[in-house]
């Protein structure tokens, strides 16, 4: 007697523990996927390698293509002609022309 009664309850616990596994998959599937934290601090008066590079999402000795990569990435995300900043797209342009420079001899490629 007690037998099928055990055997029920387990039957009825693996049910609910898979119910519930299923119910948390789900909500993790649906869930937003975790957002890449951005700079979030002003430009500053004169552009530096480091905010070029933290503008475009690359590293400050990025090779060219991936500058231009990134490059064109943000811009389609900005562009004054989608609804972007004229001033944003500034200073996007900027840091790839900081990015792109050579040595120091201020001229680019």
């Amino acid at each position: 007697m007690t037998t099928p009664i055990i055997a029920g309850a387990s039957v009825a616990a693996l049910a609910l523990t898979g119910r519930a596994a299923i119910l948390s998959f789900e909500a993790w599937r649906k869930a937003p996927p975790r957002m890449r934290k951005f700079y979030d601090g002003g430009f500053e008066p004169e552009m530096t390698k480091r905010e070029a590079a933290l503008i475009l999402g690359v590293r400050e000795s990025a090779a060219k293509d991936k500058v231009l990569a990134a490059h064109r990435k943000v811009m389609i995300a900005n562009h004054p002609d989608a609804g972007g900043s004229d001033y944003i797209a500034t200073k996007i342009n900027e840091a790839k022309a900081k990015l792109l420079k050579k040595g120091g001899s201020g001229a680019p490629f």
